[in-house]
């Protein structure tokens, strides 16, 4: 698994919160459709589909469609966040 830095991470959670009140804008909405969230998050098709089927991300799917509530996302990212050595 490749690890983000603290500034990736921040960036990250940056994005997010933009997307968030992008969403919140056009209607309150605590979910991602897949393509969101794999620009939000910076990542492939594929990374995401590996990300489900490791049990990393929870999401619900409808028809074909996939969604990740924001909720799951950040604690996804929190979950992982590994904090800088100190030298």
């Amino acid at each position: 698994m490749k690890w983000v830095t603290e500034e990736q991470h921040q960036a990250i959670l940056e994005r997010l919160v933009a997307v968030e009140k992008q969403i919140a804008k056009q209607h309150a909405v605590d979910f991602l459709d897949n393509q969101q969230f794999i620009q939000v998050m910076n990542i492939s098709k594929r990374l995401a589909q590996r990300w489900r089927d490791a049990g990393l991300i929870a999401h619900s799917m409808v028809g074909n469609k996939i969604y990740y509530q924001i909720k799951d996302i950040k604690l996804m990212l929190s979950a992982n966040h590994r904090k800088a050595k100190n030298y």
